[in-house]
């Protein structure tokens, strides 16, 4: 591995941090920048407003992402934390990734907690690391309704 390689990685985990940094402050017009304009994403054991509510979110395009998880986010506090990633790139411009994580929301009607990892694919753009691909597996949640 050369040090642009190691130097290219690193910009992918920064990226993550970012990416949980803004959503757990909220900061939705930057949140939206690490994402590609063409982003897909599914999440499973996703947080919810009340229990009649999927447990499973998929969406496509930044916009839709973005205004989801606004949307889910509002009266709420959030704890993101991902941790040990596996970081490979495929080539010059293309990445993926797979990062274990632990997340703490806590929506107005529900308190939610879970475990399990991102599955993840990135894309450089314009000289910076974007997420093309989410899909985030559980291992174990636990909810409680207020």
């Amino acid at each position: 591995m050369t040090i642009d390689d190691m130097a290219e990685l690193e910009a992918i985990r920064q990226l993550k941090a970012r990416y949980f940094r803004l959503m757990d402050t909220q900061q939705w017009d930057t949140f939206g920048s690490c994402f590609t304009a063409d982003i897909s994403a599914l999440y499973e054991g996703a947080p919810r407003a009340n229990p009649d509510l999927p447990t499973e979110i998929g969406c496509e395009g930044r916009e839709v992402l973005v205004d989801g998880i606004r949307t889910l986010m509002t009266g709420a506090q959030s704890i993101h934390q991902g941790f040990m990633p596996e970081l490979e790139l495929t080539g010059a411009t293309t990445a993926r990734g797979i990062w274990a994580m632990f997340d703490y929301v806590m929506l107005p009607t529900c308190h939610f907690k879970g475990w399990g990892h991102y599955h993840e694919e990135y894309v450089k753009e314009d000289g910076a690391w974007r997420m093309k691909k989410i899909y985030l597996t559980r291992l174990h949640t636990e909810e409680n309704f207020l």
